[in-house]
């Protein structure tokens, strides 16, 4: 290292927090085996076959919540999926059908699955720029979804890097401080550049009489340009409950969002995000029939070039059809695969982490990277980081040989979490979501390749979404879903599993 070189910062401790109770049994589980062991003894004073009937459906009961995968879910979990899609399956509801020939009242083509109960509003911020409002009535959430043209990493210097993750680590400690924010996501999408925004903006101003070399040389980059380029867009959304938890009306919340809007906009800007401006109500539908519908981008971008805008509408950004299978989602003129995040990447890793799984990916028609971020306030973040910190001392001080060493490890994690809550960080549980979209079924092997290197340079874990494509698919689109408020089980009861 030369002496005026600046060492780059890592990053890390990202970590599951320790779910309380005995080893990978759970609380749920440690109670039960507790009142199960008094239940045997009780038994076992009336006779050795009394205790053998209390025992043995105390095992076959609890069995299954000692055996976990890679990822931490339990025997029931996996097999309440597995069920839920036979559910769905028998009852039809893997099939997706809409617009006038369909029996859906309207004749439109509303987006199905978990976006099937929202409704678009609209308003406008304080420099009158227009800005739509998701509205998710089955949870009463509201959401709204900024663009963002982040400034590259090309020829910056790292100082100006770490200044940009600081920022960005402050932004969102920010978010547990959001008046009524529920949950946040990024959304990175990219696609093989179609090259209309090039030609709209090279071939009108080429002069009549320029020479033809000139003219050809034009014409020969606007028709070659597209094949080696991509484009990228980057989407942040926020998800808000109603003010004080009860129903409000949807423009009562849109003049609440128009006030916060220039200042969610600033934020981004000073952590990289470079230009953040909100979406207007039309531009989120076209995102969302771009997504189930790739084929129509061309179509899109010619109608804005042409007209300014598409005219479309939130109950027509849906797809025609769509059937989900256990491990692929078919719809319209694309087939797709979602994975999902099961460990961050262990020790420490540089800022470009995520780079590779980021970039463009070959012999795709579109790929999306979607970090969800749930923000936890401070007086529950203050909680679980002791909870979580008793835990692993608890680990350490029972164990033996590699497990108590590994045990050690973990406390010095806990207490450097517990420090920096102390001092004032937030607390914010993440997930990662990565949906490939292709033209067919049969391309999705070449795409499972292509994801596995991706994710191998971030040293990600992900699996496939088998049995959930659909919900998986939903979640990675810029609409504001938070995936722990739709499920069957709640969020607290699967955490002491």
């Amino acid at each position: 290292m030369s002496s005026g070189s600046v060492p780059q910062r890592t990053y890390g401790n990202w970590r599951r927090p320790r779910r309380s109770g005995l080893g990978p049994l759970g609380l749920i589980g440690t109670i039960g085996t507790f009142g199960g062991i008094v239940a045997v003894l009780l038994a076992s004073l009336i006779s050795l076959t009394a205790a053998l009937v209390v025992l043995v459906p105390l095992v076959v009961l609890l069995g299954p919540l000692a055996l976990r995968t890679e990822d931490g879910r339990n025997l029931y979990q996996i097999l309440a999926v597995r069920l839920g899609w036979r559910r769905r399956v028998a009852h039809g509801e893997h099939l997706y059908v809409s617009g006038p020939l369909s029996q859906r009242p309207g004749g439109r083509f509303p987006p199905p699955g978990l976006l099937s109960r929202v409704t678009m509003g609209e308003g406008h911020d304080a420099f009158d720029r227009p800005f739509g409002v998701l509205h998710h009535r089955g949870r009463n959430r509201f959401t709204v979804v900024l663009e963002c043209v982040p400034d590259g990493g090309g020829l910056v210097d790292q100082e100006q890097v770490d200044v940009w993750v600081a920022m960005w680590g402050d932004w969102l400690a920010r978010l547990s401080h959001e008046p009524n924010l529920r949950g946040a996501s990024v959304v990175v999408e990219t696609a093989p550049d179609s090259g209309m925004t090039l030609a709209a903006e090279v071939l009108p101003r080429l002069a009549p009489d320029a020479p033809e070399v000139a003219r050809a040389v034009m014409e020969e980059v606007v028709d070659r340009y597209p094949a080696a380029s991509s484009e990228m867009h980057t989407y942040v959304t926020l998800t808000y409950a109603a003010p004080g938890g009860t129903k409000h009306e949807l423009e009562d919340v849109i003049a609440d969002l128009a006030v916060r809007m220039p200042g969610l906009c600033g934020g981004l800007v000073g952590a990289g995000g470079g230009s953040a401006e909100p979406l207007s109500a039309e531009r989120i539908a076209e995102v969302i029939r771009i997504a189930y519908d790739p084929a129509v981008v061309s179509e899109v971008m010619e109608a804005r070039a042409a007209y300014g805008g598409t005219g479309l509408e939130w109950e027509d950004a849906g797809p025609a059809a769509c059937v989900e299978t256990t491990d692929a989602y078919a719809h319209d003129s694309g087939v797709s695969r979602t994975w999902v995040l099961t460990m961050a990447p262990r020790g420490t890793v540089g800022s470009g982490v995520l780079r590779t799984v980021l970039e463009a990916a070959p012999g795709t028609r579109r790929k999306r990277v979607a970090l969800i971020y749930r923000p936890i306030d401070p007086a529950t973040s203050a909680r679980i980081v002791e909870a979580d910190r008793r835990n692993a001392q608890f680990m350490a001080t029972s164990g033996r040989g590699m497990v108590r060493a590994r045990a050690a490890a973990e406390v010095a994690a806990a207490e450097q979490a517990a420090a920096e809550e102390a001092s004032g960080a937030g607390l914010v549980e993440f997930s990662l979501l990565l949906t490939v979209t292709v033209d067919s079924a049969e391309e999705l092997v070449d795409a499972n390749v292509t994801v596995r290197n991706l994710i191998a340079g971030s040293r990600l874990s992900m699996r496939p979404a088998n049995r959930m494509q659909a919900a998986a698919f939903a979640c990675s689109l810029p609409a504001g879903i938070l995936p722990w408020e739709h499920t069957l089980v709640p969020h607290e009861f699967q955490e002491a599993l």
